[in-house]
């Protein structure tokens, strides 16, 4: 097939076709999924201490899953996750669930769309959170949140209550992620694969931006070109690649978070 002609448009179009039988599915079950994202997370700079919550909608609606509060991320296990539901009532696995997994509640309540919610305080977002600037998303690599990347610009205090659960859910709106200040972020995901991306990517900008903004102005890039990244990155069978290849990565030092 010879395409030195082809439009851009059209070669598009073909790449995405061949993503769709020359990328591999996972086999994994929705916990070792969470199992693995809490690991992939770890490695990838969100841990900080016990804060942060990572969920994933369950069999029956109004529950998911979730961990367990008093591990860290790099201790989760397929095998240590907790059922919930909504109201925070444990109904599988033993322990308690984090009490700030409330606003989950309310975003899932708000949005029929996600089913994979990760909230951490990773330091870049943090450091980022304590300046009150939005995400500024300028280059290619993290289009996907181009204007996708909601902003909470006041701190409404620990999310434990109903009220932060409806200020959260409504900041966030249709975005499948949000920059929380003084605080960390929030990202979402129709599957787990896409929610862990998203979480390793908004960590990654923030990284950029701080860096870019000590040297000078950051320069922004044309709305059509970043509409247009968005789109070519933002695949469910690109999400499905990188969680593989993080999960590859992650599992030659923390194969025990499958069982």
């Amino acid at each position: 097939m010879t395409t030195m002609q082809t439009s851009k448009d059209d070669l598009v179009r073909h790449a995405e076709q061949q993503m769709k039988t020359g990328l591999s599915d996972n086999t994994w079950t929705d916990l070792q999924k969470l199992a693995l994202t809490c690991r992939i997370l770890f490695e990838g700079g969100h841990d900080s201490g016990l804060a942060g919550q990572i969920t994933a909608r369950g069999p029956q609606s109004g529950t998911y899953y979730t961990q367990r509060l008093g591990l860290g991320f790099d201790e989760i296990s397929a095998g240590n996750l907790l059922l919930v539901d909504e109201d925070l009532n444990v109904l599988e696995g033993s322990g308690m669930p984090n009490p700030a997994n409330r606003f989950h509640s309310w975003v899932y309540r708000a949005r029929e769309d996600v089913n994979c919610i990760i909230h951490t305080h990773p330091l870049h977002i943090a450091a980022l959170s304590m300046l009150e600037v939005p995400l500024a998303v300028s280059h290619m690599d993290i289009c996907p949140l181009f204007e996708d990347c909601a902003f909470l610009e006041s701190w409404p205090g620990v999310p434990v209550g109903n009220e932060e659960g409806e200020i959260i859910s409504e900041a966030l709106g249709d975005k499948r992620a949000i920059l929380l200040a003084h605080h960390g972020q929030l990202s979402t995901g129709q599957s787990i694969e896409e929610a862990c991306v998203i979480a390793m990517l908004i960590e990654r900008a923030a990284r950029l931006q701080l860096l870019a903004m000590s040297a000078g102005d950051i320069r922004p890039i044309p709305p059509e070109l970043g509409r247009e990244a968005h789109d070519w990155i933002s695949k469910p069978k690109r999400h499905g690649a990188a969680f593989n290849y993080y999960a590859r990565r992650t599992l030659r030092q923390h194969s025990d978070c499958l069982s």
